[in-house]
């Protein structure tokens, strides 16, 4: 089927399958972060978690031009080793503070921004990498089920992660979640370095963000994107915010009920995803479209 034409191709299926199982373990540790700050922590703050959730995306409003240069100058495969241990390394910290009890909000905050920041660099990186393993031709689905795999991840990781976080607590879902980035380093390790595809680096010299953002400014079909996607993310991707207001406060039901939830929200972005995949190229009337049914 053209829909997974990509996963025929093996470096590809190595990667996807890794990415899945990193995934499903970044859901998890979302969902109990957020978990831990409105419940744990807090008497259902929810400016508390908005911070949290600020703190942690935030960074990549800033941060995403110079890591989208970093991606275009240095081995993405390196990077990518580098990106996931760090965030290993940072969801083992926060899991072994809140399992000894010792986890207080400051230290939640301090893990989200050190964990927003890795995640700035690492983002650009892994939805690059994808053009080192398949064909040009290959890239658009290739691209379209990686969406697919995060919001499968996104569907199962909160589901499991609501439930480990009402009989283990959040702690050991933050250890569990070291675990699933081992799927991807190992992965990664699994690709010989030979077998990818050899693209052009970006020539080291100054300028080259201002260069990006002066093509961007001239190109009025992704200028326009970009600004469908900036005011769909900031005014209407608030999910998160208000089923925990809902589920903790309204209801009164507990973290597996709140897994739950988001773990709905994600079957029609699973479908999405796999809809695109199935396209041959994205058309603008189908990205305002979607954003107007969003809306």
């Amino acid at each position: 089927m053209s829909t997974f034409k990509s996963l025929h191709i093996l470096n590809y299926r190595i990667w996807f399958l890794g990415a899945l199982v990193s995934n499903i373990g970044t859901w998890m540790q979302r969902t109990a972060q957020d978990w831990l700050v409105f419940d744990h922590l807090t008497e259902h703050d929810a400016g508390a978690m908005g911070l949290t959730m600020a703190l942690q995306l935030g960074p990549q409003l800033f941060l995403a031009p110079v890591a989208g240069l970093v991606a275009d100058r240095y081995s993405r495969r390196q990077l990518l080793i580098i990106t996931q241990s760090m965030m290993a390394l940072l969801s083992t910290g926060l899991g072994i503070l809140v399992v000894l009890g010792a986890g207080q909000l400051w230290h939640v905050y301090g893990f989200a921004l050190l964990l927003g920041m890795v995640s700035a660099l690492d983002a650009p990186v892994r939805q690059t990498f994808v053009s080192e393993l398949v064909r040009d031709d290959y890239l658009p689905n290739a691209v379209a089920l990686n969406s697919a795999s995060f919001n499968v991840a996104r569907m199962i990781g909160p589901a499991v992660a609501g439930v480990l976080t009402v009989a283990v607590g959040p702690g050991w879902v933050f250890l569990i979640n070291t675990c699933t980035f081992l799927a991807m380093l190992l992965s990664l390790w699994k690709i010989p370095t030979a077998s990818l595809r050899q693209l052009p680096r970006a020539a080291p010299g100054k300028g080259r963000i201002r260069e990006g953002l002066r093509y961007v400014r001239f190109r009025p079909d992704i200028v326009v994107v970009l600004v469908a996607v900036f005011i769909v993310g900031t005014l209407g991707l608030n999910f998160v915010l208000f089923i925990a207001a809902m589920v903790g406060t309204e209801f009164g039901l507990d973290a597996s009920a709140f897994g739950l939830m988001n773990s709905i929200m994600a079957i029609g972005s699973v479908a999405g995803a796999l809809l695109s995949a199935g396209r041959g190229k994205p058309r603008l009337r189908m990205i305002f479209g979607a954003a107007a049914a969003f809306g």
